[in-house]
């Protein structure tokens, strides 16, 4: 019946073809961001991943990554976000990985039913990194004194103006491992059966898709509109879904005011975490 109804309605009225709704996730994965420089998180996602699998018709919601990762939780997060929003709305996730999936954004690809990546891309990096620098010299040489007072012994552990100790790289590192435990848990779990038994697979190692593929990290390799034309027909529809934008057009994941010192502040920021998403990008020679 409704078949035929829809035949009599006019051709301009007629919805031909299955929608499949787009979410893209790109950026480097950190907490908080700013107007001047968005950051990719549970947060700035959340609103879009909802809306996405609010498509009622839609059997699967595709998403695009690019991302060489950044914050394990603020990955973890969406992951799980993902999976739940699939769970509760019955459909089908596609993961498609464009540049980069590696490292917290190969943590988020993980969340797909399949991972699609072209041959090119680079996708792993399952491993945790921590980075900073250290000032100890460069405080003598320019004659400043660093005063610090605390309670409790181990409240300055890795002050990068103090020199490194033995014991706070040791204690950084047990936290890496159990971070990097888990990130392995979820691997092998969403993973399961197609998995390369490889021990290199788990060192934080990145590679092409093409070698991902071999290795069980991703399921196919291909482009999501060819892919999606080739599952649901030629006459699908890709639908990107976009967060909602602000007074002035901006994307933006929340609503603020802002001082003249909290723009000034905000611009800093930005510029440092900007230096930030350059330094994971570089990684991975992009």
């Amino acid at each position: 019946m409704a078949g035929f109804l829809r035949k009599l309605m006019p051709k301009r009225f007629r919805k031909e073809g299955i929608e499949i709704p787009v979410v893209r996730l790109q950026g480097a994965i950190m907490s908080g961001g700013s107007q001047f420089r968005p950051a990719l998180n549970l947060a700035s996602t959340a609103q879009v991943l909802e809306k996405a699998f609010g498509f009622k018709e839609a059997p699967a919601v595709a998403i695009s990554i690019n991302s060489p990762g950044g914050s394990p939780v603020q990955s973890r997060l969406i992951f799980t976000r993902i999976r739940e929003l699939a769970r509760e709305k019955q459909k089908k996730v596609l993961v498609f990985v464009e540049d980069v999936a590696a490292s917290g954004g190969y943590m988020i690809a993980l969340a797909g039913d399949e991972i699609i990546a072209d041959p090119t891309s680079i996708v792993g990096s399952i491993g945790v990194v921590s980075g900073g620098f250290g000032f100890p010299e460069l405080l003598k040489k320019i004659g400043v004194e660093r005063r610090v007072y605390t309670a409790g012994e181990n409240k300055v552990i890795l002050d990068p103006f103090q020199p490194e100790k033995e014991k706070d790289i040791e204690y950084l590192k047990t936290l890496q491992l159990e971070i990097h435990q888990v990130f392995i848990s979820m691997v092998r779990e969403r993973r399961a059966g197609k998995l390369r038994d490889d021990e290199t697979v788990f060192s934080g190692l990145f590679w092409t898709g093409t070698r991902g593929l071999e290795l069980g990290l991703v399921d196919g390799l291909g482009d999501m509109r060819q892919e999606l034309k080739k599952r649901y027909g030629s006459k699908t529809k890709l639908t990107l879904v976009t967060p909602a934008r602000g007074l002035f057009g901006r994307r933006i994941p929340g609503v603020s005011s802002a001082s003249l010192e909290g723009v000034a502040s905000g611009f800093a920021a930005g510029l440092v975490e900007t230096a930030e998403e350059k330094a994971l990008w570089s990684r991975y020679g992009f």
